[in-house]
């Protein structure tokens, strides 16, 4: 299931760093701005993925009350392309364009 795939790599990228492991941002590039860097990039595809797992959540919600396929905003149904493209998708593409 992709949303159990998806909460172990969230896991795996939020696992605190290993001891001993230290950061700076001095004016030199060295391990310490390249681990900084990297736990920038690392904490948005964490937020990223905390996105998705909401979104997988929202649908089996909308599954389970019998209202996935209607967008959330608008009421409307979400065209079939869209949710095959994005089965996760809680707007349809005018709403979700107006965000």
């Amino acid at each position: 299931m992709r949303r159990r795939e998806l909460a172990a790599e969230l896991a795996r990228l939020t696992e605190p760093p290993t001891q001993g492991a230290a950061v700076s941002y001095g004016k030199r590039v060295g391990d310490g701005t390249s681990e900084a860097v990297e736990r920038l990039s690392t904490t948005a595809t964490a937020r990223s993925i905390a996105a998705s797992i909401s979104d997988i959540d929202r649908a089996i919600e909308k599954i389970e009350a019998g209202t996935y396929g209607l967008c959330d905003q608008c009421g409307q149904t979400i065209a079939e392309a869209r949710l095959e493209a994005l089965p996760a998708a809680a707007l349809c593409v005018r709403c979700a364009s107006r965000k």
